[in-house]
């Protein structure tokens, strides 16, 4: 019954597209409700030479050429400024900050000996949150595993990385456990195995002709899958190990990330709508299924056949339930279409099986130019109804929202200010409408190496200016307009017309 009711989701949403608040303020959301910012580790620390750190996967794909000679080695030097980045918070107002760590800083050899001096870091960097009020919201891996675990059994995938991912896992409980409440095991798992191991954007770049692009390494067919049920291997693992050793006393909260995108079908005809249940099913139901009923969807174990493993029965019970919240990366809504045809060919990539056209209107995100994405807040609460109807209205917590421009030295980013104002709007509309949404972070705090595309791009409240040799921080209008919705101040379209005009005056 229930496969009935989410094509009529998408209709609803087409022909009555949803209104979104436009005035607001942070009082309106429920008590406790957390609103953040965040980076990831590789993109804002640098120092990816010092104090016993180890390559990535990452550092080993900038440095190949990867991103055009750009690299995370400087970054915008977290590493070194963090007492002044936490500073920026407070100032900002900012409730909590959500960071990951870096495995191959923690534990350079992937397995064994604790790296002091990352430790120090990390604890560091946790009391300097704490000391503020600031909530430190951490995620265990954000695409960015040890370079030498790649190179002994090949990463993830192998059902090795189940044990060293949650003897890593181990390490971060025991050592910052007592001040971290909110753990996320991996972020965006769901574009790590297509960009990874099946288009090869993204390291370790593997992938196999003709889907992917200049790769050296990989089988497009098959190891998006095998990756995938590593991870659920892996997080349940993990999950499992914290609730059984450390959560009755810590009294935190572990869940896991996806990327989200608001799907829409392209045109009202059966076959787009249930092409863009199928896309639901591939980007998010392939890892929220399993969490919620412990199985695949039936459609992607269709398509997939024999290329996709099988969870034994104790392996399904572990991994079905295994977590308190879901994070949901959301910054645009797509149109599908159908392409069913796809499914003629005997040699299929995930994104084949998948058989649909992502229809990217006015952004693309494999666009080197940084092109901005159209404002279609409506689509944050199709994800979230989507949730709620799927998926039984799990805890949920907006991990990453902004605004995509070019990196430059304006610190005027209207549009920045318009996209945050509409989908903080939407998100509350959501939230009056049952959604079990309790936190929202922006991406990014500050303009950091973005994983598409080097310095290209920026999303961050503060400019960075890298021609600085002290790379300076300045407020953009988007950190002044967030402020002033954190600090209890009401929002609405007339404030987005006056904060344009006192610009300078905010700026200077």
């Amino acid at each position: 019954m229930l496969r009935l009711v989410i094509p009529f989701l998408y209709l609803a949403l087409v022909i009555f597209p949803v209104l979104c608040t436009d005035k607001y303020s942070r009082r309106d959301f429920p008590p406790g409700f957390i609103f953040g910012s965040g980076t990831s580790a590789y993109q804002v620390e640098g120092a990816a030479n010092e104090d016993g750190r180890s390559p990535s996967v990452w550092d080993t794909a900038a440095h190949k050429g990867f991103m055009d000679g750009d690299t995370g080695d400087v970054a915008v030097d977290g590493y070194h400024k963090y007492k002044e980045d936490v500073k920026l918070m407070v100032e900002t107002g900012l409730d909590a900050y959500r960071f990951s760590i870096s495995w191959p800083r923690l534990i350079p050899s992937g397995r064994g000996p604790v790296n002091p001096k990352g430790l120090q870091y990390y604890n560091n960097l946790i009391n300097e949150l704490i000391s503020h009020g600031i909530q430190p919201h951490v995620t265990l891996f954000h695409y960015d595993h040890p370079q030498v675990l790649e190179d002994e059994y090949g990463g993830w995938l192998s059902r090795k990385m189940v044990a060293d991912f949650t003897d890593y896992a181990d390490v971060c409980f025991k050592e910052f456990g007592d001040r971290v409440s909110y753990w996320t095991t991996l972020n965006e798992p769901n574009v790590f195995l297509m960009g990874g191991y099946d288009l090869g954007i993204f390291p370790p770049n593997h992938c196999s002709p003709p889907f992917g692009v200049n790769c050296t390494e990989g089988n497009s067919l098959t190891e998006p899958y095998l990756v995938a049920h590593h991870i659920l291997l892996a997080h349940a693992s993990v999950v499992r190990f914290y609730r059984e050793k450390y959560q009755d006393k810590q009294l935190g909260f572990i869940g896991i990330n996806l990327f989200v995108y608001g799907f829409v079908p392209l045109t009202n005809s059966i076959e787009d709508v249930l092409a863009t249940q199928r896309a639901s099913d591939f980007y998010v139901g392939l890892f929220m299924n399993p969490l919620v009923f412990g199985d695949y969807p039936d459609t992607v174990k269709k398509n997939a056949g024999s290329r996709l493993p099988a969870f034994t029965n104790y392996e399904s019970k572990q991994v079905k339930g295994s977590f308190d919240f879901v994070g949901v990366n959301h910054y645009c809504t797509v149109n599908i279409k159908d392409n069913s045809s796809a499914l003629e060919s005997k040699d299929r990539d995930f994104m084949a099986d998948m058989a649909v056209s992502l229809l990217f209107l006015a952004v693309n995100w494999l666009n080197p130019s940084a092109t901005e994405f159209p404002i279609r807040p409506w689509g944050l609460q199709l994800v979230l109804e989507y949730f709620k109807q799927v998926y039984g209205n799990p805890p949920i917590y907006i991990h990453e929202n902004g605004q995509r421009t070019e990196r430059n030295s304006s610190l005027e980013d209207i549009s920045r200010v318009e996209y945050i104002h509409s989908y903080i709007g939407s998100l509350l509309d959501a939230v009056r409408n049952g959604s079990n949404a309790r936190g929202y972070f922006t991406w990014s705090f500050l303009d950091v190496f973005e994983l598409m595309d080097g310095y290209v791009s920026s999303f961050g409240l503060y400019y960075v200016d890298l021609n600085d040799p002290e790379l300076k921080r300045y407020p953009k209008l988007s950190a002044h307009w967030y402020s002033q919705f954190l600090k209890g101040g009401s929002v609405g379209s007339d404030q987005l017309i006056q904060l344009g005009k006192n610009s300078a005056s905010l700026v200077s």
